[in-house]
């Protein structure tokens, strides 16, 4: 994706909030169903792995949204290049460009 069509902070800030809307509604129920598994028809550990993968989604969404008000999106956290626009429209909470995800944290 070039620069000219890469998306824009406003549209990426809009992107994250949607997300964090729908992953706190996630976790809204997935709470509720924690205190009665039958409710769902799913297994409690079933419950218990959805719900810390929406806590984890919260978090990661919450913290790009910083990053943005920070002045610091679309930087790798690692080596502070820059974190390329096509990435962040897939994956708008990314910390980190690919080559330095593919190395690990």
């Amino acid at each position: 994706m070039d620069i000219d069509t890469a998306p824009s902070i406003d549209t990426l800030r809009q992107m994250l909030q949607a997300q964090l809307r729908q992953h706190s509604a996630d976790l809204t129920v997935l709470t509720a169903a924690g205190t009665d598994p039958g409710s769902t028809g799913e297994d409690p550990q079933t419950i218990t792995a959805r719900t810390a993968a929406a806590r984890h989604a919260v978090e990661e969404t919450t913290a790009a949204l910083a990053r943005i008000t920070a002045g610091v999106y679309g930087r790798c956290e690692r080596c502070a290049g820059s974190i390329p626009g096509a990435r962040l429209e897939i994956l708008p909470h990314a910390r980190f460009c690919v080559p330095c995800q593919a190395r690990g944290r």
